[in-house]
């Protein structure tokens, strides 16, 4: 392969900080010191990336991962604001291929979904994405080809700021989360579609039963269990794929591998957290050192200090630490708490902090699924394929497509925003927990302009037949959004699935509003809870066609999908 160091710098394990601040690409101290793990860097701005198969062995048991330039994840991009970058990508697989830029603005036949402003890339086939960068932060990028991003297709990517950014830090390193089974992503979606608790190792027991009982009554505890049964699922459904399965890596290592970050005494630590991950969220702390959160999905935000934060599939946060000890973990447990990711930052390598034990698993309750205020007889009266219409109930309203709907097994009926809200399981643990309400923008509403409109949509699933869609309408049966170029429109979402869902629009910025229709923070992925109703702003500032998804991998592949069209 042709190298041009004058355009394009390779390296290898983060090892060059003074090669990289010769060139004048970033203050030689942030790179200073090499740590291993960390993924090769390609940086300037014309690439070469190919997409091909690489043997790996995450388990014990040899199998082959789709991977982009031989590693898992691939490598990290480092681009500049206000660059033009182009990127060859090439695909050595047998199987068409892509690459989606996730969260950057960029023109539709660049943003890489099949089918919509893109064909894919076909075995031997190159695609050349040619682009101005117009914005900073973290990201990432990854397949958009079937279940290549769960095999291995993804890598994290980094955009330097044009100007000064209000924060300073000698050190960054990039902390990418993900999920790696040895199954056969296929298999594992058609065990899922034959028993969709089938990973769920962790149902209610008769001890259980028992336990409840002794807290809240016998009466009590056989109306809960009855209005569960009654909805055909389980409280402990916190995941579709779990532990059982799944093994959580940072930067492409098992929790026994130990990914370790270096430092030097007294340095300020810029981690950039990405969660890259098909199916998993993850709960992340860093036992005896407190995280400032100074981006949330690659845009600045007012810095929160916290001990501990969750980060939804597809989210960035960046944060800055100060270590003051001489090691720590990093670790990051699954929301069902079925495993970990886990790493060191260390002044010397070899040092190990203690790991914490994984939290108590959570159970959700009615009030998770919007469901507070109903008691057993009121449950036992309703269709569950239409629960609306209950008398006495201030309740939601739903569309009529979701009615008698075979694809549909619940929906909320009294849901909230949930924004100052930690989560299931992390409520009161004695930590000090980012919640979206803490997340606010450096910036005021870029727009300005109130919404002209308002499109609400409904997330709705079907647990046993692991179906999932907006409205009850898979994408296969479903209309585009249409969108005028250059309306400011309201989108609201409402989950009406007892699953959390972390939704992305792609092509376009989703401002995040509090309660009151106010300005929050500008993200491009929006999490969205069971039992809850958010709203957000986007400016349909871009022609073309557009994805927009739930991104759980197995979510999306199963109809919670729709096209969204910017027309003239």
């Amino acid at each position: 392969m042709h190298s041009n160091t004058s355009r394009r710098t390779f390296v290898k394990g983060l090892a060059a900080g003074g090669l990289l601040g010769g060139l004048g690409l970033w203050p030689a101290p942030v790179w200073a010191v090499a740590s291993p793990g960390q993924p090769t860097v390609l940086a300037g701005t014309e690439f070469d990336l190919f997409i091909g198969q690489t043997p790996v062995n995450i388990t014990g048991t040899v199998r082959t991962a789709l991977t982009i330039n031989g590693g898992l994840p691939g490598p990290l991009l480092r681009w500049r604001e206000g660059d033009t970058v182009t990127l060859r990508v090439r695909n050595r697989l047998a199987e068409a291929t892509s690459i989606h830029w996730h969260g950057i603005i960029l023109p539709a036949n660049m943003d890489g979904v099949p089918g919509l402003s893109f064909k894919g890339i076909e075995p031997g086939g190159v695609y050349v994405y040619q682009f101005k960068v117009n914005q900073h932060g973290t990201y990432w990028y990854h397949s958009h080809s079937g279940f290549q991003e769960q095999q291995g297709v993804y890598g994290p990517l980094v955009i330097d700021a044009k100007e000064p950014e209000p924060f300073t830090y000698d050190r960054d390193y990039v902390v990418m989360l993900s999920d790696w089974t040895d199954e056969d992503p296929v298999a594992l979606m058609k065990t899922l579609k034959k028993q969709s608790d089938y990973y769920n190792f962790h149902k209610p027991t008769v001890g259980d039963f028992i336990r409840d009982v002794g807290k809240q009554g016998w009466s009590a505890t056989v109306a809960d269990r009855a209005m569960w049964a009654g909805m055909k699922m389980n409280p402990t459904d916190l995941a579709d794929v779990s532990g059982a399965t799944y093994t959580y890596l940072i930067n492409g290592q098992a929790p026994d591998q130990n990914w370790t970050g270096l430092f030097r005494p007294g340095e300020k630590i810029r981690l950039r957290f990405i969660n890259g991950s098909a199916m998993t969220y993850f709960d992340v702390r860093i036992p005896g050192l407190k995280m400032t959160v100074v981006a949330a999905d690659g845009q600045p935000v007012k810095p929160v200090g916290v001990d501990e934060f969750r980060i939804a599939v597809a989210e960035t946060y960046d944060v800055i630490v100060e270590p003051t000890e001489a090691v720590y973990t990093l670790f990051a447990q699954s929301m069902d708490r079925t495993g970990y990711a886990r790493g060191t930052l260390t002044r010397q390598a070899g040092l190990l902090a203690p790991v914490p034990p994984v939290d108590p698993r959570p159970w959700l309750t009615m009030d998770d699924m919007g469901m507070g205020g109903m008691d057993h007889s009121q449950m036992q009266g309703m269709d569950h394929s239409a629960m609306g219409g209950m008398a006495g109930m201030s309740m939601q309203g739903h569309p009529d497509s979701e009615k008698n709907n075979p694809l549909v097994d619940m929906q909320t009926m009294n849901p909230s925003p949930k924004l100052d809200d930690p989560g299931i399981g992390l409520r009161n643990n004695g930590r000090r927990v980012l919640t979206y309400a803490d997340l606010r923008s450096t910036f005021e509403d870029p727009d300005g302009r109130e919404p002209s409109r308002t499109v609400e949509l409904h997330l709705t699933g079907h647990m046993e037949k692991f179906a999932w869609s907006f409205d009850g309408v898979k994408f296969s049966d479903a209309e585009p959004l249409r969108l005028a170029y250059g309306e400011r429109v309201r989108l609201v979402l409402v989950n009406d699935t007892m699953m959390t869902h972390p939704i992305h629009l792609h092509g376009m910025w989703s401002d995040l509003e509090d309660e009151n229709g106010q300005f929050m923070v500008r993200k491009h992925t929006i999490d969205m809870p069971p039992g809850s109703r958010r709203s957000y702003r986007v400016t349909a500032d871009a022609l073309g066609r557009w994805a927009y998804h739930c991104h759980l991998l197995y979510h999306m592949e199963m109809g919670m999908f729709r096209e969204v069209r910017v027309h003239e």
